[in-house]
C-alpha cells in the first residue's frame, strides 16, 4: 500500500478547501506511517504533537479498563482525521487508537494545523464541527450505556452497521458481520457471552435472523422501535 499524500488531504473535511500548493506543501512535512492490523498508533497519555489523516484502511479509539476490556469510543475510515482535540487543548491523547485493519495515516504536527486555522478561519470551523460531532456521539454512548439493555444496544449497533454496509432484498435488510462477538462487545458496552445471548433473544423474538455470519433484518422499523427501547 502506498500514499497518495495530496489525495488523501484533500477527501478530509479540514484540509480539503486548501489550494493546490498549500495541500502540496502540508504533504511535503506529513509524515507517513502503516500500520498493522491491530497495531496501536498511540496510547492514552501519550504525549500529543500532532493529528493523523486516515489515507487507508481504518482505525478504533477506545479506552481500557483496568480488568483489560477495552469500550471503543468512534471508529474512523480514510478519509477521516483523528486526534483533533489535544491539538488544541495541548493536553495527551485522551484514548488509545489501533487499526482495524492494515491502514496506512498522516503524522501533521500541531504547529501546522494551529497556523492553517490563524490562516483560515473554515479550517477552525471545521475542526469545530468534527469535534462537536465527536461531543454528540459521546453523548449518545453514555445514554446508550446508562440507560439501555445490551439487547437495545446491539439492536442498535446491528441497525447503524446494516445500513452502512448492507444490502436491501426482497427478504428484508442484509449484511455481513466481520467482527468477532467480543468486538461486538467493546463496541456496545459488554462482554462476549452477554452479546452472544443478546444475539439468540433478538432471534428467537424474530427480529433478525442469522446464518453464520449473514444477518438478516426482516423488518427494519421493528428493530428500531426496539432499539429505541420500546418492545
Amino acid at each position: 500500500m502506498t500514499i497518495d499524500k495530496l489525495a488523501a488531504l484533500r477527501r478530509t473535511i479540514l484540509f480539503g478547501e486548501l489550494s493546490e500548493a498549500e495541500l502540496k506543501a502540508l504533504s511535503e512535512r506529513a509524515m507517513e506511517r502503516h500500520l498493522a492490523k491491530g497495531e496501536v498508533l498511540f496510547m492514552a497519555g501519550d504525549e500529543a504533537a500532532g493529528l493523523f489523516v486516515i489515507a487507508e484502511g481504518s482505525v478504533r479509539a477506545y479506552r481500557e479498563g483496568l480488568d483489560g476490556r477495552e469500550q471503543v469510543i468512534h471508529v474512523e475510515r480514510a478519509g477521516a482525521t483523528i486526534a483533533e482535540l489535544p491539538v488544541f487543548d495541548d493536553r495527551p491523547y485522551p484514548s488509545t487508537v489501533a487499526a482495524e485493519e492494515e491502514t496506512l495515516v498522516l503524522f501533521i504536527d500541531r504547529r501546522d494545523v494551529k497556523r492553517l486555522c490563524l490562516e483560515h478561519p473554515n479550517i477552525a470551523l471545521a475542526a469545530l464541527k468534527l469535534l462537536a460531532g465527536r461531543l454528540r456521539r459521546c453523548a449518545e454512548l453514555v445514554e446508550a450505556l446508562s440507560l439501555r439493555e445490551v439487547d437495545q444496544r446491539l439492536a442498535h449497533w446491528l441497525l447503524s452497521a446494516a445500513r452502512m454496509r448492507g444490502t436491501r432484498t426482497e427478504k428484508g435488510l442484509q449484511f455481513t458481520v466481520t467482527l468477532t462477538n467480543q468486538q461486538i462487545a467493546a463496541r456496545i458496552g459488554s462482554v462476549r457471552e452477554v452479546v452472544s445471548r443478546a444475539f439468540t433473544r433478538l432471534q428467537n423474538n424474530g427480529l433478525i435472523a442469522v446464518d453464520g455470519r449473514a444477518i438478516l433484518i426482516p423488518d427494519e422499523a421493528a428493530l428500531e422501535i426496539y432499539a429505541d427501547g420500546y418492545s
